[in-house]
């Protein structure tokens, strides 16, 4: 990573650790990370999205609208949209779609996000948000939740000239997104880096502040 973006890096770090000096310990910040039920939900994806509950699909698609609807992560405009898209298809359909969640948390993502958009195209929810929070919660510290408006903020601030967004998801976008983020991680405050979302969120609360 160039020394620019770590300067960038380092100057939002400052700022943060100078408003809350224990980074995500500070009382204030775990009043905010604690209504995002992160580790509560986390801890429910894991028991709902083992490997042989995949055996039954009508099931699995179920608990991802259930976590979709329970996740503070998703906007409630886009959760009754998902509960109705997933009610509407057929076994044939929720089969593929379950096929596409397995290989999406255990397999091959490139595939997976490729099958998912082409799915969930057919209803306007090919979104980032839909796509990637069940990875996120299962393996909170590799996996990205990507919120479109947050990460368009990064990619300016940072002038990453590499990599444009688009509100369609991408497995190219993602691997190559989730590179830049991970490279960050590395150079950031170990306060700051608690789970994957806490670190895109501490950016996010910083350019806040930036704007």
């Amino acid at each position: 990573m160039d020394k620019s973006k770590i300067e960038k890096l380092k100057d939002l770090e400052a700022e943060f650790l100078e408003h809350y000096p224990k980074g995500f310990e500070n009382e204030e910040i775990k009043a905010i990370v604690k209504k995002f039920k992160s580790e509560k939900l986390s801890e429910e994806v894991k028991k709902l999205f083992t490997k042989e509950n995949f055996s039954q699909p009508e099931i699995v698609c179920s608990n991802f609208v259930k976590i979709i609807s329970k996740s503070p992560l998703v906007s409630l405009f886009e959760k009754p949209k998902l509960r109705d898209a997933i009610n509407s298809m057929g076994i044939y359909e929720k089969d593929m779609f379950s096929i596409a969640l397995y290989d999406l948390l255990y397999e091959n993502q490139k595939e997976a996000i490729e099958s998912s958009v082409e799915i969930l195209l057919e209803y306007k929810l090919a979104k980032w948000t839909i796509i990637t929070l069940i990875p996120y919660y299962l393996n909170r510290n590799e996996e990205y939740f990507i919120k479109p408006t947050t990460t368009k903020n990064i990619l300016k601030y940072f002038e990453v000239e590499n990599l444009k967004y688009k509100p369609i998801p991408s497995y190219e976008f993602y691997k190559e997104y989730k590179k830049f983020l991970n490279s960050l991680k590395l150079k950031a405050d170990k306060s700051l880096t608690v789970d994957n979302a806490g670190f895109t969120g501490f950016l996010r609360m910083s350019l806040k502040e930036e704007n």
